[in-house]
């Protein structure tokens, strides 16, 4: 199958993975409009600098994952450009620094804006983006990936995107951060299921690895539950009650947990691996919304 330059790199960019970086920027600019302390020039730069780090973090993970045999010919997930020749090993170093460099005037910007504070999340979540699946200790292979995506995509995307407007960090954004955070989880819980039997040949220790398909199907569940319940908490703290509509958003995602509490493998798992994807943007989406018209 002959592909395009600009669809091989498509496929390289993920770009059902990239909900994962707007939803809590999407939150943190609401949380800021809602607080009078909304700032195009921070949300913008906050929203490159997120999506930038997902790609660059997708491209490390693709190279790595080649690199370590983690991708094999068995892997039943979307195509992987390094593994599948169709970007070279070095080229796509070339694209992981490029893309790293591009995030550092957008941190400069923030930096010189918000404070120092934001030379650390910057240089952290430059940092992991690569150590995530490269590095002498790889954040995934040791079963960190869940945490670290919670982290990263969850209370510090959310509180930064909030302190980068505001010039201050806020506890409220924080709380709401645990929502999408616990839907990049469910992300990565996902595809270390469907990954896990290629991933144990690979010797990377994820949690579906070390603790088996029925952890890693009630972790899934378990991470959407919570993601629902933050709006409610939210909701009851604040009255801001149409957030709840993120809570309703999630009631998409029941037919793929469906399939997940069945047994669903492979290609099945494709799918709840999509819905989540899609999942994430609907819920900052509606929580943003929600949180905006109080």
């Amino acid at each position: 199958m002959h592909h395009s330059p600009l669809s091989i790199w498509w496929l390289a960019i993920r770009p059902k993975t990239l909900g994962a970086a707007v939803a809590p920027v999407l939150i943190g600019i609401a949380l800021a409009w809602s607080a009078d302390v909304f700032h195009a020039g921070a949300a913008l730069a906050g929203l490159a600098g997120a999506l930038l780090l997902q790609i660059a973090a997708n491209f490390a993970n693709d190279y790595f994952d080649w690199k370590k045999g983690a991708d094999d010919a068995t892997r039943v997930g979307p195509t992987r450009v390094v593994s599948a020749g169709l970007v070279a090993p070095r080229v796509m170093k070339i694209a992981i620094v490029l893309t790293l460099l591009a995030v550092v005037p957008l941190a400069v910007y923030l930096v010189v804006r918000a404070g120092p504070a934001f030379a650390v999340i910057a240089a952290t979540a430059i940092l992991f983006a690569v150590l995530y699946t490269g590095g002498p200790f790889p954040l995934a292979y040791v079963g960190l990936g869940d945490i670290v995506a919670f982290a990263f995509f969850g209370p510090v995307a959310v509180a930064g995107t909030f302190a980068a407007q505001a010039q201050r960090f806020d506890w409220l954004s924080v709380i709401a951060g645990i929502g999408p955070g616990c839907l990049a989880m469910t992300l990565i819980a996902v595809n270390n299921l469907r990954d896990r039997e290629g991933d144990a040949r690979a010797k990377k220790r994820t949690l579906a690895v070390r603790f088996g398909a029925r952890f890693a199907r009630v972790e899934i569940v378990l991470s959407v539950v919570a993601a629902a319940a933050v709006p409610i908490v939210l909701a009851v703290l604040t009255h801001r009650w149409f957030v709840v509509a993120a809570s309703i958003a999630c009631l998409s995602l029941v037919p793929a947990l469906r399939l997940v509490l069945a047994g669903g493998e492979g290609m099945t798992l494709n799918r709840v691996l999509a819905a989540t994807g899609r999942l994430l943007l609907l819920y900052g989406a509606t929580f943003a919304v929600g949180w905006a018209i109080g």
